[in-house]
């Protein structure tokens, strides 16, 4: 696939839909050691909602249906990763604006404007084991890609293979925020919950890229 058009957003956000409820019960499991166990729930309800959203507005311009995807996650989904992962989706949307297809170079703007929203909301930095530890990489690697010249299917495929290897250093890192961070140095060696959402992110987009 070398763009994404307005045609394709229903399948992509079902496609994402079917990663989060397939995922479901292994993030309840991954939030519950040291989380509040309600990820799987949140990340399922929210691209329910969104997929549900944008099948009602196909005739929308591309950026505005990931903006109401991104609205509807946040009235879905509450939650903070819920709140965190809606805006996201809105400031991605946004960064699209009048696009009429997605290539490589507004993927790449995309995931900025994805990491950038989530860091401002967030407040948190990179290090701090938080989903910024792989949207990060996600974005650095799509925006490499971009200026090597490669196509949308390569770029997604190197941008899912580097958050990968950026979700296995989460290891080695310490929780900052939230209710992690209570457990502090006892979160060492394990896989940050956030981080995998981010990485199941792009490989779902992935994935539908290279259908």
């Amino acid at each position: 696939m070398d763009k994404i058009t307005s045609g394709d957003i229903t399948a992509l956000f079902e496609a994402l839909h079917a990663t989060f409820r397939d995922k479901r019960d292994e993030l309840i499991a991954l939030d519950a050691k040291v989380g509040d166990s309600d990820l799987g729930i949140t990340m399922n309800n929210a691209f329910e909602a969104a997929a549900a959203t944008v099948t009602a507005q196909t005739d929308t311009p591309m950026g505005k249906q990931f903006m109401l995807a991104g609205a509807a996650m946040a009235k879905a989904a509450p939650s903070t990763m819920g709140t965190l992962t809606a805006t996201g989706f809105m400031r991605g949307g946004k960064a699209l604006g009048d696009a009429d297809a997605i290539g490589a170079t507004e993927m790449a703007a995309f995931w900025r404007a994805y990491a950038d929203g989530i860091a401002e909301r967030g407040k948190a930095k990179l290090g701090d084991k938080t989903v910024l530890d792989v949207l990060v990489p996600i974005a650095e690697s799509l925006e490499a890609s971009v200026a090597a010249g490669l196509s949308l299917a390569e770029s997604t495929s190197k941008a899912s293979s580097d958050a990968k290897a950026a979700l296995e250093a989460t290891k080695n890192l310490v929780a900052q925020h939230g209710k992690a961070a209570a457990f502090a140095e006892k979160s060492k060696g394990l896989q940050d919950a956030g981080s995998t959402v981010a990485a199941l992110l792009i490989e779902t987009v992935a994935e539908f890229c290279n259908r």
